[in-house]
């Protein structure tokens, strides 16, 4: 059966520069200093996370922090940065909308649009740079073997692109492959970009891409350091998608080695500490991949992860005593935050805090530092 495709090439695109934004971060972004208030139960379970995270970091024990796309959005860039810089957080993973805010606010210092609005004009997410510029990051990134997250922290690091010649990737698809898997990913991902920059009549060399925000970037921030900034998106979800220079396979490719560099973090979790901060799906979903992969690797070792510790924050009510309880029965709505029963099945110590993502990390930045949580 013929199947028909919907054809991106016949979409008009307009410059990001036009596009109204909701979200400044030069005005918006939230300073590590600030005062914070928080409730008792918050403010408890505040310190009681930072505990944790100093504990494990005096062991040397990795603290993962998994967070939505309204973390950068909310403009906790600065306190991200912060925490990394510390050294208390060794690996930020976020989704696909995470990665794209914190591009665009490194990029244009702006970013979240009205999406009402926009999808009735057919605007929604049909931006030139973002669609054309992210896109191609990711696919030169595919090529030199980098990840999601670091084809973008490369590409702010850098302000820009080295962009290869057509003859390098012929001869790349030329050469004899050796043996295993790489060689032949890298083949691939050659032909990706070889058709890729014919599409988009794309000269070779350095595309300079400044950014003039470049302080706010959290991905940049963490490709400079050396701490594993993974992206973790899904097909159709992101703008990015919109754009004719979209190449599923180099996506793929990228978000593959970031799910694996995820999953490696995970595994050396025991006696260290989890946080999943605003995402109801993403967190837990590659959590419980990579805990049990590593869970399989430990076995065979003679070892078990047990001694880990969870947080996780989001808005919701939960009057489940998720900590005591254990998991609630299926005619019980709690049993349907994704976030909390997946979690509470994970291992190790899991608590649930219903806080904003602003409050939260910035008292625990500020708890972690010795000031006012």
């Amino acid at each position: 059966m013929k199947r028909e495709f919907f054809d991106r090439g016949r979409l008009r695109i307009r410059p990001l520069a036009e596009r109204a934004n909701k979200v400044r971060i030069a005005r918006d972004r939230i300073d590590p200093a600030s005062p914070v208030s928080l409730s008792g139960e918050v403010r408890e379970a505040v310190e009681s996370a930072a505990r944790a995270i100093a504990g494990s970091r005096t062991l040397g024990r990795p603290v993962v922090l998994a967070f939505g796309a309204h973390t950068i959005k909310n403009g906790l860039g600065p306190v991200l940065i912060g925490l990394i810089e510390r050294g208390w957080i060794t690996h930020l993973a976020t989704n696909g909308a995470g990665i794209i805010h914190d591009w665009e606010f490194a990029y244009l210092g702006e970013s979240s649009e009205d999406v009402r609005t926009n999808v009735q004009a057919g605007e929604f997410g049909i931006w030139q740079e973002t669609g054309l510029i992210i896109n191609l990051a990711i696919a030169v990134g595919a090529y030199e073997g980098l990840g999601y997250g670091d084809s973008i922290g490369s590409l702010v690091a850098h302000d820009g692109l080295a962009v290869p010649d057509e003859r390098e990737l012929i001869d790349c698809l030329e050469a004899r492959p050796g043996a295993g898997r790489e060689p032949l990913s890298k083949a691939a991902a050659a032909l990706d970009l070889l058709g890729l920059t014919r599409d988009l009549a794309l000269g070779s060399g350095f595309l300079a891409v400044p950014h003039a925000f470049k302080q706010y970037g959290v991905q940049a921030a963490a490709f400079r350091l050396g701490v594993p900034f993974t992206g973790h998106p899904m097909f159709g979800h992101d703008i990015i998608y919109t754009h004719p220079a979209s190449c599923g396979a180099a996506i793929g490719r990228a978000a593959e080695r970031d799910f694996l560099s995820f999953a490696e973090s995970i595994s050396r979790i025991d006696g260290g500490v989890y946080l999943s901060v605003g995402s109801a799906v993403m967190s837990p979903m590659i959590f419980e991949k990579s805990l049990s992969m590593a869970q399989n690797i430990a076995i065979q070792e003679g070892r078990h992860i047990d001694r880990h510790a969870i947080f996780v924050v989001d808005l919701a009510e939960s009057r489940w005593d998720w900590q005591s309880a254990g998991e609630p029965p299926p005619d019980n709505p709690a049993y349907y935050l994704r976030y909390c029963k997946t979690f509470s099945r994970m291992g190790g110590s899991m608590r649930y805090v219903c806080a904003d993502n602003r409050r939260f990390l910035l008292g625990l930045y500020q708890a972690l530092e010795g000031g006012p949580a």
